[in-house]
C-alpha cells in the first residue's frame, strides 16, 4: 500500500466536497477548486472522511494512488487556510512596489518589470524587498513564486536577487588577486 494514499482526509465542517465522474471539486471559506483524477482511483466520503482506493497494485495505480490523496489533501487544506510562499529581494536598488494591482521590480535592469497576478492569487509587499504571495492552490502560488524569482534568480558570488525566504544561497569564493 501507498503510506500516503491510505492515510484518510478528514473533511473539515466549512469545507465541501463533491465527485462527479472523475473530477473533485471541493468549496470552503477561501474559495473553490476543481482537479481532474484519474477514472479508475475510486474516492469514496464516509461521516466527514474521505479516502482513495486504487483498483490494482500495478506500478502506475501505486503512484496516482498517493498523487490523487496529496492533490485533494492540498485542495482541502487550500480552501480552509491557504497557502503563502515569501520571496526577498536582495541588493542595492532592488525593490519592489505595487503599481495599480500590477507588481513593480526595478531590478537593476534599464527597465522596470511589472508582472500581474494571476486570479486567486494575492501579492501583498511587506516592505520594498519582502513580497508575500499567498492563495489556495498550492501549485499556482508555487508556480507564481517561481516566475517571480526567475527575472532575477540570485547569484553565487554576491547573493543578489531574488530568493525564497528560507533558501540558503551556496556562495562561491571571488577572484584572489596574486
Amino acid at each position: 500500500m501507498s503510506r500516503i494514499g491510505k492515510q484518510p482526509i478528514k473533511i473539515p465542517d466549512k469545507v465541501k466536497v463533491e465527485i462527479k465522474n472523475s473530477t473533485v471539486f471541493v468549496k470552503g471559506p477561501k474559495g473553490e477548486l476543481t482537479q481532474e483524477i484519474h477514472p479508475q482511483i475510486q474516492v469514496d466520503i464516509e461521516d466527514n472522511v474521505l479516502s482513495v482506493k486504487r483498483p490494482s497494485d500495478s506500478k502506475f495505480f501505486r503512484a496516482q494512488h498517493g498523487l490523487v490523496r496529496a492533490l485533494i489533501n492540498n485542495m482541502i487544506i487550500g480552501v480552509t487556510d491557504g497557502f503563502s510562499k515569501v520571496l526577498e529581494i536582495v541588493g542595492v536598488g532592488y525593490r519592489a512596489e505595487m503599481a495599480k494591482k500590477m507588481l513593480k521590480l526595478s531590478l537593476g535592469f534599464s527597465h522596470p518589470i511589472y508582472f500581474a497576478a494571476p486570479p486567486g492569487i494575492n501579492i501583498d509587499l511587506e516592505s520594498q524587498q519582502k513580497i508575500k504571495i499567498s492563495g489556495s492552490d498550492k501549485a499556482l502560488v508555487g508556480l507564481v513564486a517561481a516566475k517571480i524569482r526567475s527575472f532575477r534568480p540570485p547569484e553565487p558570488y554576491k547573493g543578489k536577487g531574488i530568493k525564497y525566504e528560507d533558501e540558503q544561497i551556496r556562495r562561491k569564493a571571488g577572484k584572489t588577486a596574486a
